[in-house]
């Protein structure tokens, strides 16, 4: 970039040195054609107004200027100044027969005369009716010193010019550079450090001087994108490794159960009660298989709803039924605050899959002999549905973690075994591809309440069909 940005700059000094030079040659020229008319002028009128006298050109004597009086028609010298010494100019190949001044280069002959190149101006007047014309010339050398002295300060300048334009860029490309140098360098630490799992940062963000410009932009967007990298990747490590423990422990327990049947002949009862135990923990990973599919689905943005007419009301009241044998076996009622028909646009198999992972928690984490209390209602364009346990309740300070997957309280609140410990993160996700929200508030000791918000969509206007509940089954919960 550097060497490109140096030959670029040096050609345009050459070519403006150039253009420098024959316009300045130009004006040289032009300034020394006035000073022949200027001189010329008062030697043209004496010869004008003094037709008689015959000598008036061979009487001159001017220091550097050098006189002719010329008969265009023939091209006779009529006279010459004293300091030309008899020598005439060369003017073979002029044109003498002109109406206009004509300016031309000669060698200059005399011995006496200045060496070197003369500027002549061929200068027609008419003396007594008859055309004259009047040669005047003076050295050259002013303006061929002109020019030289401009040649030598543009070869001290050019190269003195383009060492200065070298210097200043490489510091200039180098600072300007500097934010993507360091980017660089950070991309590669990026990826020669995921490996080690006890970096709690993958990189250090980039300090950004100046934020305005293009490159602090870049800077600042890069630092960005890096910092969400590192998450996602410290975030990815954890859910393996989360996952991972998830699964190994039915996997233990399937092969621990597979390996005590097969050691020896069973009786049909220790078979039945073998085959349940896997049958459980089968199930358990079905359930973790699918959740975690649920939420890559989610995460992707590829989860996808069906929009169908149904009563959000008949909803919840189905997975309170659903829920309701395991309540019952820890002797929990379940209240019901279900205030009038709530038509709503959803997916009506994830919103019951929604209901029931805070139903389930609510059971899981209450202790025997309390009640649930589910409520539903319109409010503000929203759907608001609320599920207050008397359970355990979660600390404050491990609340805003309890939609991590696999998170584990330390007061034992999390997510719930049905889902294979996914069920708060699946319930997000949930929400949050209906557009809508979830809150939690919570006691130690105390109970907790989630509230979900979920906005309305196509206001009802399509009144769905009421269904009959009567049958409904746990089974029915994906």
């Amino acid at each position: 970039m550097i060497a490109l940005f140096c030959t670029v700059v040096g050609v345009l000094l050459v070519g403006s040195d150039l253009g420098l030079g024959f316009l300045l040659a130009q004006e040289v020229r032009h300034q020394l054609d006035r000073q022949l008319l200027a001189t010329a002028r008062p030697v043209i009128a004496d010869l004008i107004t003094d037709p008689a006298d015959e000598d008036d050109v061979d009487q001159l004597d001017v220091p550097n200027n050098y006189f002719e009086l010329i008969d265009p028609t023939d091209g006779k010298v009529l006279q010459i100044s004293a300091n030309l010494n008899g020598q005439a100019f060369d003017l073979r190949g002029a044109k003498l027969m002109v109406s206009s001044p004509a300016f031309r280069v000669v060698a200059g002959l005399n011995p006496k005369a200045p060496k070197g190149r003369l500027r002549l101006a061929l200068i027609p007047f008419r003396r007594a009716g008859r055309a004259m014309m009047l040669a005047v010339a003076a050295p050259n050398r002013l303006g061929t010193e002109v020019l030289e002295q401009f040649a030598w300060i543009v070869s001290l300048f050019l190269p003195v010019s383009l060492l200065l334009t070298a210097w200043l860029s490489t510091w200039y490309v180098d600072r300007s550079l500097a934010p993507i140098t360091a980017l660089t360098l950070h991309a590669r630490e990026v990826t020669g450090r995921v490996s080690g799992s006890d970096r709690r940062q993958l990189w250090t963000p980039l300090a950004v001087e100046h934020p305005d410009d293009e490159l602090g932009q870049l800077a600042a967007t890069f630092n960005d994108l890096f910092s969400r990298i590192d998450l996602a990747l410290r975030q990815l490590r954890q859910f393996v490794t989360d996952a991972s423990h998830e699964l190994r422990t039915p996997l233990t327990v399937l092969r621990g159960e597979t390996e005590l049947l097969l050691s020896e002949p069973r009786t049909a009862d220790e078979y039945r009660k073998v085959l349940r135990i896997i049958d459980g923990e089968l199930m358990r990973l079905t359930r973790i298989v699918e959740g975690l599919f649920t939420i890559s689905m989610a995460d992707a943005g590829q989860l996808r709803l069906l929009s169908e007419p149904l009563y959000l009301n008949e909803v919840l009241d189905e997975a309170c039924t659903l829920a309701s044998s395991r309540a019952q076996a820890k002797r929990i009622s379940i209240v019901r605050e279900l205030k009038g028909e709530l038509p709503y646009e959803g997916d009506e198999t994830f919103l019951r899959q929604l209901f029931l992972i805070f139903l389930d928690n609510s059971i899981k984490y209450s202790a025997a002999d309390t009640t649930i209390r589910v409520a539903i209602e319109r409010q503000n364009g929203f759907v608001r549905a609320s599920f207050e346990d008397e359970g355990i309740g979660i600390p404050v300070a491990e609340q805003s973690r309890i939609f991590e997957r696999f998170y584990r309280s330390s007061s034992g609140a999390s997510s719930d075994s049905h889902s294979g410990g996914l069920g708060l993160a699946i319930a997000q996700a949930i929400v949050q591809a209906h557009n809508g929200s979830i809150e939690c508030v919570s006691a130690e000791g105390r109970g907790s309440t989630f509230f979900v918000r979920l906005p309305l969509r196509g206001n009802g206007a399509t009144a769905p069909r009421s269904r009959d509940l009567t049958g409904v089954s746990h089974s029915d919960h994906r």
